[in-house]
């Protein structure tokens, strides 16, 4: 059997509700035989009365319809469970259609708003070609009037047919004139108003800035928008131009003179180039160099760089820094008189800051310890003329020699202070050779003239020993009989400085740049480094940058001599100057240069070019140099010390000092000498040095003491250089060893020699002069030759051991290891003492 698909199915051969035969067949002609058996249908006939309504449900209990063995309760929960499905479903359609639609509206969005853009962009790009176009049709016609100017001012020349020419060139010339537009640019069209209106104002705002007109109330606008410069809106413009043209143009190379001392920097090196920094460090690397911005190359690599780039190699000597402090030659227009320089000099104690005191009218001597000049102090004195005179005060100790030096050669004037009652003394020569040397004029003060023991006579036949000859003597040196007490002969005294000033008409330039001389300098706990100046020529401003030494530093405050600041200095002003680096030497020149870079490179270049010279010098070079110096530091002890002072020209007087403490045997080191409070760190270095630290007029900070007192180290303060001088001395000689002195205490002379067991040879001798002691050393002598030094073994008087032999007496005597003895030999008898010695 088949059904209406064509499928085969069972059949039948019996009749329906009883058990038969099907036939069934396969393949390739197979069949078989099964026995079925069918089952009457149940027909439910529906009860009377029942309506449409229940049609479902009869139909849904109707046995027939549903499968075998499933309640009615299992059914109902089937088609429910059925319901609920088909209801989400139909919901997951709906929200998959929503959502395909949302995305197809997303979609449609973003490409109207790229299009917007591109249309945006595509307007912009037809501005520009067009603006750049008016631009070219403007300069043709430009080029084209000119050449036909040109051309008529060619015709206009005298010919023969000149008088057709002119009307001909005025022609050209009005039709050039009328071909000229009469705006620079084209009105906008009506549709970028159009596009323009139709913008939002941040738009419209953002066209305006991208269009390179830049307002005031823009430029000065708040906001974090960040707004583009000019030059970049014109390199720019200028780039989008080209672009439209239809080709790149190279700018013109511009070929620079690049200044290449003996070593760069490669941010250095870029900045005189022009060029970035990033290409010149990609051309180091493609040298096989990696280095950074701030590394330093040599002169030779510089140049391959350089001569890369396409610029000119100028190679300039690390020297060549300084050469921007010119020497400026002063016009005589631009002299004006200044006021002179005086120093004060003479010896310890004759009455130098007295003198200047009374000048002054003010009390100095009060706050120098010990009444003694400590510094270099600069003042200035306004006489009763109105003339104006700035005076040094130098020490007049010989440890401040260089300092004296210093100021005679800043000086116009020297006053030579010598005191009546005790005439001219060691540093009062000194005085005299450093005025001589400096080559200045020299005025004596004679000083202490109410002394009852003041002899001014006296002092002027002293002085004619130096070749220092005063107008009472018929000489050129003018002198003059002062008191600092009763104020005698002042009033002479300053008009003498004026006379000596007159004569030496005294001139600067007060409106050039400013140099100056260091006087003196500290370390001031509260304004950091402070120099005193005394400003030579030019005017020193607030605000001006200097160099000065080894240190640079701005101008941040003037102070004159009284303490109260002022704005500017001009020539012969001693002044304070607030705003260096670092604390200079005193002595140093200061410079005003135009900018920052310049002071810090010369005073990197001074200060690398000192440190070489001082590894110079204290280096040793050659073979017999280092064996020298070996042989020194076996031999030579040295005292270590730390110096800290308050000012600069103390701590060099202090060093110099200690450098003449000492002889072949013992020397005085000084490990480091500087201004300022001692700090942990100089504790730190005397313990690893075993050296003390001495304070001058200084004194340590808390953790310093703490330190020094958890690892011992010793500071010592003073005031006074006196004292200083003589405990460092006094130190020093404890390092010198001891000397040892013989005492020569007697004579011996040997007559027989005997052996005696457990002892060996020993010599039957007679003291022949002085005595034999056993303690003493002895030295034995043949034919007047030492032949051996030693000490005694035994003395003995006959058979016991005895410790002193006088003259005239026999006795025994052993020498220890030593037996070689003669009869007639000779023993020397002497003891050592010890003696302490010291430094003179």
């Amino acid at each position: 059997m088949s059904d209406s698909d064509g499928k085969k199915t069972l059949g039948l051969r019996t009749g329906a509700g009883r058990p038969g035969n099907v036939k069934q067949s396969f393949s390739h002609g197979r069949t078989k035989n099964v026995v079925v058996e069918t089952k009457r249908k149940r027909v439910v006939v529906p009860k009377p009365g029942a309506g449409k309504a229940n049609v479902s449900s009869a139909s849904v209990g109707d046995p027939s319809r549903r499968p075998a063995g499933i309640s009615d309760v299992e059914m109902d929960r089937r088609l429910a469970a059925l319901k609920l499905a088909k209801a989400r479903e139909v919901e997951d359609a709906a929200k998959r259609e929503a959502d395909e639609l949302a995305r197809a509206e997303e979609r449609a969005k973003r490409r109207a708003d790229i299009d917007a853009k591109e249309a945006e962009e595509r307007e912009r790009e037809e501005r520009i070609k067009e603006k750049a176009a008016e631009e070219d049709r403007i300069k043709k016609e430009a080029e084209i009037a000119k050449e036909r100017a040109e051309s008529a001012a060619q015709a206009a020349k005298p010919t023969p047919r000149a008088a057709a020419t002119p009307a001909g060139a005025a022609t050209d010339t009005a039709s050039a004139h009328r071909g000229a537009p009469a705006r620079p640019f084209s009105a906008p069209r009506k549709t970028d108003r159009d596009n323009r209106a139709d913008k939002p104002a941040a738009k419209v705002a953002e066209d305006k800035r991208r269009s390179g007109k830049l307002t005031l109330n823009q430029a000065l606008r708040g906001g974090d928008n960040r707004h583009r410069s000019m030059a970049s809106m014109k390199r720019k413009q200028e780039r989008a131009r080209q672009k439209a043209m239809g080709g790149q143009v190279e700018r013109e190379k511009i070929v620079r003179d690049v200044r290449v001392p003996e070593a760069i920097a490669v941010s250095e090196l870029a900045n005189r180039m022009a060029e970035r920094v990033g290409e010149v460090v990609k051309s180091l690397m493609k040298m096989g160099m990696m280095v950074t911005a701030n590394q330093t190359i040599d002169a030779d690599t510089a140049e391959l760089i350089i001569e890369e780039f396409g610029h000119k190699i100028v190679r300039v000597s690390d020297s060549d820094v300084e050469d921007v402090i010119a020497t400026i030659v002063d016009d005589e227009v631009d002299l004006v008189s200044r006021p002179p320089v005086i120093t004060v000099m003479g010896h310890v104690d004759h009455g130098k800051t007295s003198l200047l005191d009374a000048i002054r009218k003010s009390k100095v001597v009060a706050g120098e310890a010990g009444g003694i000049t400590q510094h270099i102090g600069a003042y200035q004195v306004t006489a009763e003329d109105g003339s104006l005179m700035s005076f040094l005060d130098t020490p007049g100790h010989a440890a401040f020699t260089s300092m004296r030096s210093r100021g005679a050669q800043v000086t116009d004037i020297v006053i030579l202070v010598v005191a009546a009652d005790d005439a001219v003394m060691p540093q009062t020569i000194e005085a005299i050779h450093h005025a001589k040397a400096a080559g200045v004029p020299m005025i004596v003060a004679i000083n202490k003239i109410d002394r009852p023991d003041a002899d001014p006579d006296k002092v002027r036949v002293a002085l004619l020993q130096h070749e220092v000859i005063v107008e009472k003597m018929s000489g050129d040196v003018q002198d003059v009989e002062v008191s600092a007490i009763n104020g005698t002969g002042l009033d002479d005294l300053l008009e003498a400085i004026s006379l000596q000033a007159e004569i030496l008409d005294l001139k600067a330039n007060p409106k050039r740049s400013a140099t100056g001389a260091v006087i003196e300098a500290q370390l001031d706990v509260g304004r950091g480094p402070v120099a005193t100046v005394l400003v030579q020529n030019g005017t020193l401003r607030q605000g001006d940058i200097f160099v000065v030494g080894e240190q640079w530093g701005r101008v941040r405050a003037l102070m004159d001599d009284k303490g109260d600041r002022i704005k500017e200095a001009g020539p012969s002003v001693p002044v304070e100057v607030l705003g260096l680096n670092g604390t200079p030497e005193a002595g140093d020149v200061l410079n005003v240069v135009e900018t920052e870079a310049q002071a810090r490179e010369i005073a990197d270049y001074r200060a690398h070019a000192a440190k070489e010279q001082r590894a110079a010098v204290g280096a040793a070079t050659t073979l017999e140099q280092l064996m020298a110096k070996a042989k020194d530091d076996k031999s030579v002890s040295e005292l270590p010390i730390l110096v800290k002072t308050d000012v600069q020209g103390s701590a060099e007087a202090i060093v110099q000092a200690m450098e003449k403490i000492g002889n072949d045997e013992v020397r005085v080191r000084v490990l480091h000498s500087g201004v300022g409070a001692i700090t942990e760190s100089d504790i730190g270095l005397a313990e690893a040095s075993g050296a003390p630290v001495i304070g001058f007029n200084v004194r340590a900070n808390a953790s310093a003491r703490n330190s020094a007192n958890q690892k011992g180290v010793e500071i010592r303060y003073y005031s006074v250089i006196y004292d200083l001088v003589d405990d460092v001395k006094a130190a020093a000689s404890g390092l010198l060893s001891a000397e040892i002195r013989e005492k020569f205490i007697g004579y011996a002379s040997i007559k027989e020699v005997f052996k005696v067991t457990g002892i060996g040879r020993v010599a039957g001798c007679i003291v022949t002069e002085g005595v034999a002691r056993r303690s003493a050393g002895v030295r034995l002598l043949r034919d007047n030759i030492v032949i051996h030094e030693g000490t005694l073994k035994t003395l003995k008087r006959f058979k016991d051991e005895v410790k002193e032999v006088t003259s005239g007496q026999e006795c025994g005597m052993a020498f220890e290891a030593y037996e070689d003895i003669r009869p007639d030999d000779v023993i020397e008898i002497f003891e050592r003492e010890t003696v302490e010695r010291n430094l003179a």
